[in-house]
């Protein structure tokens, strides 16, 4: 799952929703075409926060006296997607 599928679910739903002008019995094409919009939208914005999530570590040192160190690094190179 990444950018890809959230682009191609957007442009599918998009065109479904707005470009398609046929109707099929029972189903209605411009509903099913806004739902995969928000789908495509929903999936291009977890996958920027699971990137942006996952270049950020944290490190607890616990030391002998019973004190505690916080270390945090982030990695600004963006994922190779």
């Amino acid at each position: 799952m990444g950018y890809g599928l959230g682009v191609f679910l957007l442009a599918l739903g998009l065109i479904l929703a707005l470009a398609v002008t046929d109707a099929i019995s029972g189903v209605d094409l411009t509903m099913i075409g806004w739902i995969l919009a928000l789908a495509g939208v929903l999936v291009i914005i977890l996958t920027a926060v699971q990137a942006n999530r996952a270049r950020r570590s944290t490190a607890v040192t616990t030391h002998a006296d019973g004190s505690r160190t916080v270390s945090e690094r982030r990695d600004d190179i963006p994922p190779a997607v």
